[in-house]
């Protein structure tokens, strides 16, 4: 199994954070229309990680949006969410991302998403993991 430092999970999901905010500037939307029962909130969660993003609610985007392990992950890191956050937002433009297909197994969900950043297609994929009754992004690959 490959070890992943801090920094480096934390970067991923920062790039999670500057994809909403990318995708908020092209003036589209995570539409949570099609989807049904969990995958509908999983949907919800991304679309409200979006909007969080949008408005710069670094508070919002760590107590809302975050898994418990990355805001974990970026105490360790000698940081804090709200922080590290603030610091990375804004540095994004051009950017378009399409949910291609959301699939729920138990407390964890997988969201494959394809994007365009700066003329480059990448497909990513976000796990978010069920905290409480709540879904939460836990990483960005």
């Amino acid at each position: 199994m490959r070890t992943i430092s801090a920094n480096r999970a934390v970067g991923a999901l920062i790039v999670a954070a500057a994809l909403a905010l990318g995708l908020a500037a092209c003036g589209t939307t995570v539409a949570t229309g099609s989807y049904k029962g969990e995958n509908k909130a999983v949907a919800q969660r991304i679309a409200d990680f979006q909007t969080d993003v949008t408005a710069s609610d670094e508070k919002k985007l760590c107590a809302n949006d975050l898994a418990r392990v990355v805001r974990t992950r970026l105490q360790t890191a000698g940081s804090n969410c709200v922080q590290a956050l603030k610091s990375q937002l804004g540095a994004i433009q051009n950017f378009e991302l399409t949910v291609k297909s959301i699939a729920v197994h138990g407390a964890g969900a997988t969201v494959r998403m394809s994007s365009t950043w700066s003329g480059k297609q990448r497909t990513s994929t976000m796990r978010l993991v069920k905290e409480g009754a709540a879904w939460r992004i836990a990483a960005l690959q």
